[in-house]
């Protein structure tokens, strides 16, 4: 996995649900997520590890993350899971139908269908 990243994540201004879910083939905890609030306030910050996916919910009006990673990004081994998968049961604190996604962010599959690159 040559292009996979390690993050740790903080927001500097306003708040965030930062959510990390394993993806690792084999993991006892494969499809098993940890969700945080990170905001201004609270400074507190989440490392996702390589074999993790990750996404978030901006709680407040606006948000500015800060990522550390150990990799460059390389677009073209970008992937992710469907916000709509309710078998990961993330309490997102929005209605995923409402959430504003990117285009690259509407076509992601279901976790049921997605062949992760990461074996534990």
């Amino acid at each position: 996995m040559t292009f996979a990243q390690a993050k740790l994540v903080r927001c500097v201004k306003g708040a965030v649900l930062d959510v990390a879910v394993d993806i690792r083939k084999g993991s006892p905890t494969y499809g098993q997520h940890v969700a945080v609030e990170l905001t201004e306030d609270n400074h507190r910050q989440l490392f996702i590890p390589r074999g993790f996916a990750h996404g978030f919910a901006v709680l407040s009006d606006i948000a500015v993350f800060q990522y550390k990673c150990d990799n460059y990004y390389h677009p073209e081994a970008d992937g992710g899971i469907s916000i709509a998968d309710s078998s990961l049961a993330i309490d997102w604190r929005l209605d995923p139908s409402q959430a504003l996604l990117s285009d690259k962010d509407t076509r992601h599959p279901m976790l049921k269908d997605f062949d992760s690159p990461f074996t534990l």
